[in-house]
């Protein structure tokens, strides 16, 4: 079975349907299909109905099976928004007729030009960073530098890596197909299979591994660390994050975002506006756990915004600015093919 037939295979379970609330008396709803998977009844969306009056009906899967899902269903699908924690995800959308523009001048003021469509079809509500975490016991920081260090033989066996068949693998190897070029970056990807990672298909258990000695560096999105420094901080008290690729000439982390945009087949288009001024606003990007990059461990998009506490201890690095958002989806299918190319694998060892 070719690789990419098993990656979006794996990716295409049923999503799951759920209501944040009881029917409202004002009969005010809106239709979100989410990639986020951090519960059905998030305190942003329970914040949001409370002061709205618009109830949230959410439906989760992964970003390709949720995009498959509006593919399917396409005028007839039931969905007021497209949530995915994939900007390459929603600009396939919006490429696909997918969604529609939305004119605001509230987003306009809330999020800057470079977290949104071009054409207005979606919008960025949080930011992620991919980059490493590493065991202060066996690892000196100086030690790390960039994505690229990692074929080093020295990693041999030391790295915990997510599956090919997860959109954070898929994502960062687009960016660095866009960075380096295809050649190069196979070059790259090829030498981090060689040392031997552990495939772990959970950023969580990735960071108890190297908390646990299992493996001295693994590769993940910032947020995982502030949430479990949040929780319990002698868990990961020998767990530190280090910021690649922040030299000259070395590109910035990469990063992607928490996004959102209205369907083409929304009935409900007000409230869907509705739900994107709110969580762009500075109450919806609040710090704490109310506010949608604050309930995560995010950083917010709108400029204004405060970072949360956890997430300020970690550092603001410089993003790999150079690689649009709204580019990440012409890369995915190139990615794929090289992760498969090199024999990455799809599955957890």
């Amino acid at each position: 079975m070719k690789f990419k037939v098993f990656a979006l295979g794996l990716l295409a379970s049923a999503a799951l349907s759920l209501s944040l609330a009881p029917a409202l008396a004002n009969g005010r709803v809106v239709n979100l299909y989410s990639s986020r998977h951090y519960g059905a009844i998030e305190k942003p969306f329970q914040k949001f109905t409370a002061e709205t009056g618009i109830e949230v009906r959410l439906s989760q899967g992964s970003p390709q099976a949720l995009l498959e899902r509006l593919r399917a269903e396409g005028r007839f699908s039931p969905a007021d928004l497209f949530l995915a924690i994939d900007a390459g995800t929603l600009a396939l959308a919006a490429s696909e007729g997918l969604l529609q523009p939305v004119e605001s001048e509230i987003l306009d003021k809330n999020i800057p030009a470079q977290f949104k469509d071009p054409d207005n079809q979606w919008f960025s509500l949080a930011i992620r960073a991919r980059t490493l975490v590493y065991n202060t016991d066996k690892v000196k920081p100086e030690e790390l530098s960039t994505y690229e260090a990692l074929v080093d033989p020295k990693w041999q066996g030391r790295l915990c890596m997510r599956p090919a068949s997860h959109i954070y693998t898929i994502s960062l190897v687009g960016s660095l197909i866009q960075r380096l070029g295809e050649e190069e970056a196979e070059e790259v990807v090829a030498g981090w299979v060689a040392n031997n990672p552990i495939y772990i298909d959970s950023d969580t258990r990735m960071i108890e591994n190297v908390a646990a000695g299992a493996c001295d560096v693994a590769v993940v999105n910032h947020y995982y660390l502030a949430r479990l420094r949040a929780q319990n901080p002698d868990s990961v008290k020998n767990v530190d994050i280090f910021w690649v690729n922040q030299g000259e000439g070395e590109g910035g982390v990469f990063y992607n975002v928490n996004a959102v945009g209205v369907t083409k087949s929304a009935l409900n288009v007000e409230e869907a506006i509705e739900f994107i001024e709110y969580f762009s606003s500075l109450e919806g990007q609040a710090p704490d756990e109310t506010g949608f990059p604050g309930g995560n461990h995010e950083y917010p998009v709108n400029p204004e915004a405060e970072i949360n506490e956890f997430v300020l201890q970690l550092g603001q690095p410089i993003f790999n600015t150079s690689f649009n958002l709204w580019e990440y989806g012409a890369f995915q299918a190139p990615a794929l093919d090289l992760l498969e190319r090199v024999g990455y694998s799809a599955r957890p060892s």
